[in-house]
């Protein structure tokens, strides 16, 4: 059966290997594959746009799109699928690292209608791999793992830039991702739909960051709060309340800042505690908002945020006092006060204003 494949190839600054790129990619065409190749520069300082213009000339396969601003691989790719129109889409960066004769085996599944997204992974080809760096693979295999945790998928290669799809399912995503946030946002998404995921080993021929390679750092943490905000919200419950750990200590800081302030002013146990609750409570709204929960109904949810805020200050309040009372010193009755908080405040959250 004849397919048409898309392949999009995000282009920032890669005038060196561009060409030789599009030639391999090229070269993969057969009689039972045809192709589309959308070249997206995401507004280039070199010649990459200008080299392309000069392919597209040459070569009917070739579309090339443009950005006037740098945005990120993400919002490349985000360009690219709209107007991918093969039966299948799949991503190529526009370096050497990834070999596109792998394509040809990795829309095979999809072909037979066995697969509707078809991952490439670094990690399960026998076949050549030029040694790349240690940490850089460890933090790979560290997102990857965080990764299965939350989608519940066994992959080994996260974020793999070989990702092939059906053009129906990639074109229904809503992509957020403007960088390299696409890679665990993307698979968050394909996780929690009714897909079939395959996994199949490639070749890679990594490139150092003095060849032009361009994740770094920020782009690992990135990642990690891509993998909690994509699948968080849609996560069981012990996994929710790990994520929100860090949440309540952020809530807990500045709650004992605030009191700590207040009773060095010579306030009382009383009138110091409700005003730092209510002002972490509101950090905490926030860190919920952008971490673990979405809110599709925000003025019913800050409502509702407000009502369970100025119990939950009540209770904190009412259970302080009381421990205080019965002969605890103040630091462990707000620590227990506040240990219960966190299953309230979790609770509430998760259930009430949050509740999907």
């Amino acid at each position: 059966m004849s397919l048409k494949l898309s392949v999009v190839i995000p282009c920032y600054n890669e005038e060196k290997t561009l060409e030789e790129c599009l030639r391999r990619v090229l070269a993969i065409a057969d009689e039972d594959l045809s192709l589309e190749v959308i070249i997206v520069d995401d507004c280039s300082r070199d010649r990459s746009l200008a080299l392309a213009g000069e392919l597209e000339a040459r070569h009917a396969e070739i579309r090339v799109l443009h950005h006037e601003v740098n945005q990120g691989k993400g919002a490349a790719l985000r360009t690219g699928f709209r107007y991918a129109t093969g039966d299948v889409v799949a991503v190529q960066d526009a370096d050497l690292e990834y070999d596109p004769r792998d394509l040809k085996r990795l829309v095979e599944p999809i072909r037979a209608g066995e697969a509707d997204v078809v991952l490439g992974s670094r990690f399960l080809s026998p076949g050549e791999h030029r040694v790349f760096s240690f940490w850089h693979s460890m933090g790979n295999r560290f997102l990857t793992l965080l990764s299965n945790m939350f989608t519940d998928l066994y992959l080994t290669d996260m974020e793999t830039c070989y990702k092939v799809f059906r053009r129906d399912v990639i074109q229904s995503v809503e992509i957020r991702e403007n960088r390299f946030g696409f890679e665990p946002e993307i698979v968050a998404e394909i996780a929690h739909r009714d897909l079939e995921i395959y996994e199949m080993g490639i070749s890679y021929d990594s490139r150092s960051y003095a060849e032009g390679k361009k994740i770094g750092v920020r782009d690992g943490f990135r990642a990690i709060y891509c993998i909690l905000r994509y699948n968080g919200y849609r996560s069981p419950a012990p996994l929710q309340l790990l994520v929100y750990l860090p949440i309540w200590l952020v809530f807990v800081l500045l709650d004992s800042l605030g009191v700590g302030l207040l009773r060095s002013l010579g306030l009382s146990a009383a009138s110091s505690l409700a005003l730092p609750f209510l002002l972490a409570s509101v950090a905490d709204y926030f860190l919920c908002t952008r971490i673990l929960f979405r809110n599709r109904r925000v003025g019913r949810g800050i409502v509702l945020f407000s009502v369970f805020a100025l119990a939950g200050s009540m209770i904190d309040l009412l259970l302080t006092l009381g421990l205080l009372g019965a002969g605890l010193s103040f630091a462990g009755a707000r620590a227990c006060s506040l240990i219960v908080i966190l299953f309230y405040n979790f609770f509430t959250r998760r259930r009430f204003i949050f509740s999907e």
